[in-house]
């Protein structure tokens, strides 16, 4: 279908691989075919070449840019007579809006007897915005943090501090010390003062600018906030070596179960104070009922959202998400195709362009968080989110690959389907190198599909990961893999109608790690 939107109405508005067995293919679906043959590079590029063009600005959420774009998608599901599924009042609306509170940090200081320290400077406070009157608390040492030295002091209306590098160590600290009544946390995670002054002076302009996060009473993505001193720091406030510190840990280890109790600290004084303003964004939706099984659901998503300008610079996203964007859209345009031909899914889809990944996957969050469909009804997420580049890594078949993350997770038979659908129609090389959960970058946790699936909903994240553009100004139109990119949005396309049509829903033969957190 010949897209009739143009850009001036919008500015008035360790390495695993896995293939799947011969024994997997099936005979191609001329029907299924035919409308995967819909989704073409003519039609992703012009699409791409408008979002994520200089006049959007850079799409950053709750700007200019990111509204255009917006307008942009739900313009083109008007066009494809898609439903509008989100109820205001006695009306219909493409848009969810997406309640959000931006934040800057104000007025936050830690006092250390007649020393007053500054954020971003000689500390890190990093958490959720909030403001206090300036506290006066005593200081425990927690050792390492972990739940036996939490268990050996008493930290009820006090503060903690623990000494530890281990990310994952640092999130279980700062729920031990919420669920213990501490006060305030504070976490040395580095062995000396360069290597703290070093990060501050790597991020710490990123830590001083506004951030999002979702501005609901019921937030699930709340961060504990902590204060990130020196090794020098923490020496100061319990009048010690830093080094006493660590040997405190090392006898406590070794069976000395005073060893903690024994480090005294001062009087520590702090304030926090952020700058807040409530915005709105907005997820854009678009719905495609199903027949006999309606009231199961399939969403595919990609965020439509960018970094912004920055600098006087220009951030198009042109593959982060504009590439996943786009996909959507012709994906869309196949299915309502399809059921205009009278082939339409047995079970109702939702196409989710979403706002917010950048800022903290906060539109997928609020959309979990106030689903306009039971979540209980839906039967899985494909995300699609940067398909349109070959990475740096110089894999194998690096001309004809997509990276998978998530279909074994949760549904052995979504991942066996997945494999499937690709032996029998795209033949594309499938990298599972990101499935990993422990995997460094932790892709798994990094897209909009980790908030289907921390809520028991199969997942599959399509995206061919990192490359030297990411997240810079140079992420442009141009660079895109067209052919590439359609082979891979047709993947999800086959994917996507065999899961809206087969008989049995996926069946969840496995339980997420209830600790998984990003």
């Amino acid at each position: 279908m010949k897209k009739i939107i143009t850009l001036s109405v919008l500015l008035v508005s360790g390495i695993t691989f896995a293939q799947a067995s011969l024994e997997t293919v099936v005979e191609p679906n001329p029907t299924v075919m035919k409308y995967a043959e819909t989704i073409t590079v003519e039609d992703m590029k012009e699409d791409l070449t408008i979002l994520a063009s200089d006049a959007l600005e850079g799409r950053e959420t709750g700007k200019r840019g990111q509204k255009m774009a917006a307008a942009y998608i739900r313009a083109h599901f008007e066009e494809l007579a898609l439903e509008a599924p989100v109820s205001l009042g006695d009306r219909k609306s493409y848009y969810q809006d997406v309640n959000l509170k931006s934040s800057k940090a104000g007025d936050i200081f830690l006092k250390i007897g007649e020393t007053t320290l500054v954020n971003v400077k000689d500390f890190l406070y990093y958490g959720d915005a909030m403001n206090t009157d300036e506290i006066s608390t005593e200081v425990v040492f927690v050792g390492s943090g972990s739940e036996k030295e939490f268990e050996n002091v008493d930290i009820e209306g006090k503060s903690v501090l623990a000494i530890n590098s281990d990310r994952r160590e640092r999130r279980k600290i700062l729920e031990r010390a919420k669920d213990k009544g501490a006060e305030m946390t504070f976490i040395v995670r580095f062995n000396n003062d360069e290597e703290f002054t070093s990060f501050i002076k790597r991020y710490g302009s990123y830590f001083s600018r506004s951030s999002l996060e979702l501005d609901i009473e019921d937030e699930v993505n709340a961060e504990e906030g902590a204060f990130y001193i020196s090794p020098s720091t923490a020496g100061e406030i319990f009048e010690k070596p830093f080094e006493n510190l660590t040997t405190a840990i090392k006898d406590f280890n070794k069976g000395k179960q005073k060893a903690l109790k024994k480090i005294k600290s001062k009087k520590v004084d702090y304030k926090i104070s952020f700058v807040s303003k409530k915005i709105i964004s907005e997820n854009v939706l678009g719905y495609l009922e199903g027949s006999d099984l309606k009231d199961e659901l399939l969403v595919i998503t990609a965020h439509y959202d960018h970094l912004g300008m920055h600098d006087g610079k220009i951030y198009n996203g042109a593959d982060d998400d504009g590439s996943g964007t786009v996909a959507l859209m012709d994906i869309a345009e196949a299915f309502v195709q399809a059921k205009n031909e009278g082939n339409g899914p047995r079970r109702s889809i939702l196409f989710m362009a979403v706002t917010g990944e950048e800022k903290g996957l906060l539109g997928s969050a609020f959309y979990a968080e106030k689903p306009i469909f039971p979540l209980e009804n839906t039967v899985a997420d494909l995300n699609l989110d940067m398909i349109g580049r070959i990475d740096d890594r110089g894999i194998e078949n690096s001309d004809n690959y997509v990276c998978l993350v998530g279909s074994d997770k949760l549904s052995t038979e979504l991942h066996e389907l997945s494999e499937r659908m690709n032996s029998t129609y795209t033949n594309l090389f499938l990298d599972y190198t990101y499935n990993d959960e422990n995997h460094p970058e932790r892709i798994y946790y990094r897209s909009d599909h980790w908030n289907f699936a921390k809520n028991g909903i199969p997942v599959i994240f399509y995206t061919t990961g990192s490359h030297p553009d990411y997240h810079k100004e140079s992420d442009t139109v141009d660079k895109i893999e067209f052919e590439l990119m359609r082979k891979r949005a047709q993947l999800v396309f086959y994917t996507a109608w065999e899961i809206a049509n087969r008989d049995g829903r996926l069946i969840v033969d496995k339980k997420m790690d209830p600790n998984a957190k990003r």
